[in-house]
C-alpha cells in the first residue's frame, strides 16, 4: 500500500464522487478508478459501492477512512517537523546566561524567542561565569551564551552587544547613598564585597578601575552570585561594584548610585565556532535583534 493509494482514496471518501476526487487531485478519472481497483484488489476487500448515481463507503471503507486520515496526518506532521527543524525552527536551545544578564536579559531574549520561534524551547543556565560557558559551548553542554569577554581558550565566537558601565552599590544607610554620582577616589576606604571566583570578568575590571584611582580595593567579603552579593550590601557589610544590569534586581537596604570614573564591561553572544546548527543560527539572529539597543528605541513620535 502506498500513501498515494490512501491520498486518492480520502479523496473519493470526501467527494463520494470518482470525477470530482480526480479534479481535486488533478489526476484522469479513469486512472483514479484503476488506483482505487488495486486498492482494493490488495487488501481484499470492497472499499466503495457503486452505482449509476452513487458512490458510498461500504463498513470496511469507513474503517480505512479514519486510519488512513490518521496516517496522513501523522506523516504531514513529520514532514512539517522536518521542515521546522531544517529551517531552525524546532527544537531545544540551551543558553548560558552570566551573572547580571540573567535579571537584564534573559527576559528579552526568552520573550523574542517566545514570538519569532515558537516551535523552540530555551533551556536556561544561569550564573554561569564567562569561563565556565566558553567550556560548555566547546563540549557541547550549551548552544549559545550570553558572557562578558574575552572569551577564554580558542574556538568560541563572539558578537558584542553593549558595553555596560559599572556602578556602586551601597547601604541605605550609608554616607555615599545620599550622594548622585559617586567617584573611584571615594571608595578608597571602604570595604569591598565582590565575586568569589578567580575567574570574575567583573572582578578584574573593578581592580583596574581602583588602580586607576590610585588604590588596592580592599576585599572584605565574597559571594558566588549577585543575588548574595547585594544581600552582603543591604546587610551593611561592604560596598560593591557591579555592572549597571544589576539595578534589575532591586533589594531593600541597597541604593545604587552612578561612578563617574569607573570602566566598563561588555556583554556579547558567544557560541562554538564552527557550528552550523539551523537552530543556533535562527535563536543566535533573534537574540541579537532582541538585544541591540536601538531595537529598544521608541520610534521617532511614539
Amino acid at each position: 500500500m502506498e500513501l498515494r493509494h490512501l491520498r486518492y482514496f480520502t479523496a473519493v471518501a470526501d467527494t463520494c464522487h470518482f470525477g470530482k476526487a480526480a479534479e481535486r487531485l488533478h489526476l484522469a478519472q479513469p486512472a483514479l478508478s484503476h488506483a482505487i481497483r488495486q486498492l482494493e484488489a490488495e487488501l481484499g476487500a470492497a472499499l466503495f459501492t457503486r452505482t449509476t448515481r452513487q458512490v458510498r463507503l461500504t463498513p470496511a471503507g469507513e474503517f480505512l477512512l479514519i486510519e488512513a486520515q490518521r496516517v496522513l496526518d501523522t506523516v504531514e506532521g513529520s514532514v512539517r517537523g522536518v521542515r521546522r527543524i531544517a529551517d531552525g525552527r524546532l527544537g531545544l536551545v540551551r543558553v548560558g546566561f552570566t551573572g547580571t544578564s540573567s535579571f537584564s536579559h534573559l527576559p528579552r531574549i526568552a520573550r523574542a524567542v517566545k514570538r519569532e520561534l515558537p516551535g523552540v524551547a530555551v533551556e536556561v543556565h544561569a550564573d554561569l561565569l564567562t569561563a565556565a560557558q566558553c567550556d560548555g559551548l566547546r563540549s557541547g553542554a550549551l548552544d549559545l551564551g550570553v558572557l562578558r569577554p574575552p572569551a577564554r581558550g580558542e574556538d568560541v565566537d563572539l558578537h558584542t552587544l553593549e558595553g555596560e558601565p559599572l556602578i556602586l552599590a551601597v547601604p541605605a544607610d550609608h554616607r555615599l547613598a545620599v550622594e548622585p554620582v559617586v567617584s573611584m577616589a571615594d571608595l578608597r576606604t571602604e570595604g569591598f564585597i565582590g565575586y568569589a571566583s578567580k575567574d570574575s570578568v567583573v572582578n578584574d575590571a573593578v581592580l583596574r578601575s581602583c588602580e586607576a584611582a590610585g588604590f588596592s580595593p580592599r576585599r572584605e567579603h565574597e559571594a558566588e552570585g549577585t543575588a548574595v552579593v547585594l544581600a552582603l550590601v543591604a546587610g551593611g557589610l561592604g560596598i560593591a561594584v557591579l555592572p549597571a544590569s544589576a539595578r534589575a534586581l532591586p533589594l531593600a537596604g541597597v541604593v545604587f548610585r552612578d561612578l563617574a570614573d569607573a570602566g566598563s564591561v561588555e556583554l556579547a553572544l558567544a557560541w562554538r565556532r564552527g557550528n552550523d546548527s539551523p537552530l543556533v543560527r535562527s535563536v543566535l539572529g533573534v537574540a541579537e535583534a532582541a538585544l541591540t539597543p536601538h531595537a529598544h528605541q521608541p520610534e521617532a513620535g511614539a
